[in-house]
């Protein structure tokens, strides 16, 4: 059996450079392992092409070119995480396990199994905030409640910033790391193949500009930044000081990322149900044609369309574009939706469950802080406001001028006024 180790497991913070907990394993008494694991209790769920995977595994490949680079080297796995350490326990003699903390309730229970476990080897397992600037408990009311609005949350995570210091960038001592060389799975081997949708690489140097041109989605003037912090290829204090230097709205995207952090953790019901409970009655029409037609982007309306077109080929839509399809399948086709944050879910390459349930219960009006249910977009005059010369529409939708293109699948004022009604009976049918 090899000398004494503790393990650096890597999760969602897939990165060297600034990795809290991987810092804190290298400045341990013992030398670092660094490991990932491929969790079937989510791969099982997912395609064979599924582009995430595709991107997590270039992301490792290179990680562990980079490592060996060093004369270190990635220990990649496939399993269910606890049987994984329950193998490496006999494989290795582990003194510490680090891992950079996770908010979500599946990644809550995982570890919380995983430290039961080490517990009886006598194996340390420490956690370190390193996905968030603030986490669940750190930003709170007066009275240590959750806030549920996002303006207050906003301000006091503001004057916290301000009250903190700086975190400085983490260097990395590769001298530390388990001189081990690990032979590197293929992607076949892990039972997946190459997804043809690429992430784009992201870009913060245009930033200055981002509050006057995020609204226009055929500026094409987004950061492309999400998936890499969802998977934690950058680190979120590098981005917050890009931010606070250049750009306060997007700033405000980063903060809302966190509120809804906080806003999971604290109420994990909302994985399934309505925030707010008083609109559990509305009568969803879950109409499955009108769905299938909205998820190949068949409605007729031209900014939903392209925005759907956009996701199903490239794993991505721009945000404005975003409220206006979640808010379509909600409000106009009245479709559950919990049936469009699971589609989302199945194609976004940013996927993100705190994000993704809180934007869709923000879009159905069911959520904390959500758009009143009488807020209806108009996709007709949004597509006037945002896309006037069709540029976006064009682009997505190669048969607009076609007689191919589908006719709107219903009248705006017609959906209008059914869903205010809708919505408004089930708030008087509230008890």
């Amino acid at each position: 059996m090899a000398n004494k180790v503790s393990v650096y497991w890597f999760r969602r913070d897939l990165r060297l450079e600034d990795n809290m907990a991987l810092y804190n394993a290298l400045k341990s008494e013992n030398k670092v392992l660094p490991l990932f694991i491929f969790d079937e209790e989510i791969l099982d769920k997912l395609p064979v092409n599924d582009a995430r995977v595709t991107f997590i595994y270039q992301t490792l490949f290179q990680l562990d070119k980079e490592l060996k680079n060093k004369g270190a080297s990635l220990l990649v796995k496939k399993g269910k995480p606890i049987e994984v350490w329950q193998s490496l326990v006999s494989d290795f003699q582990i003194e510490a396990v680090f891992v950079n903390k996770d908010y979500e309730p599946y990644a809550i229970r995982r570890d919380d199994e995983l430290c039961a476990f080490l517990k009886t080897k006598n194996v340390k397992m420490y956690s370190y905030k390193d996905q968030v600037i603030f986490e669940e408990n750190e930003v709170v009311k007066n009275d240590g409640l959750p806030y549920t609005v996002y303006t207050p949350y906003k301000n006091k995570w503001l004057k916290m910033l301000n009250d903190t210091d700086v975190i400085m960038p983490l260097p990395v001592n590769f001298s530390r790391f388990v001189r081990l060389s690990f032979e590197f799975p293929t992607l076949k081997s892990l039972g997946f193949k190459e997804s043809k949708i690429k992430v784009k690489p992201y870009n913060l140097s245009s930033l200055s500009n981002y509050d006057t041109l995020r609204d226009f989605p055929f500026k094409d003037a987004t950061s492309y930044l999400s998936p890499y912090l969802r998977f934690g290829l950058v680190s979120v204090r590098k981005v917050v000081q890009v931010a606070l230097k250049t750009n306060a709205t997007f700033l405000n995207g980063l903060i809302w990322r966190e509120f809804f952090m906080q806003v999971l953790f604290h109420f994990p019901k909302v994985v399934t149900q309505n925030f707010k409970k008083k609109y559990d009655g509305v009568q969803w029409r879950n109409n499955e044609e009108e769905f299938k037609k909205w998820c190949s982007g068949q409605t007729g309306y031209p900014m939903v369309d392209a925005g759907m077109r956009q996701l199903n080929k490239t794993g991505y839509m721009h945000n404005r574009v975003r409220m206006v399809v979640a808010g379509f399948l909600c409000k106009h086709l009245l479709i559950d939706w919990r049936w469009g944050e699971a589609y989302f879910a199945e194609k976004l390459l940013d996927y993100d469950l705190s994000a993704n349930n809180g934007n869709w219960q923000w879009a159905a009006g069911t959520g904390c802080d959500a758009a009143p249910y009488f807020r209806i977009f108009n996709p007709e005059s949004q597509l006037i406001r945002f896309d006037i010369d069709l540029l976006y529409i064009r682009k997505w939708i190669h048969d607009f001028d076609e007689l191919t293109y589908a006719s709107p699948i219903v009248d705006h004022k017609l959906a209008r006024n059914r869903a205010i009604k809708t919505y408004k009976l089930a708030l008087n049918n509230f008890v």
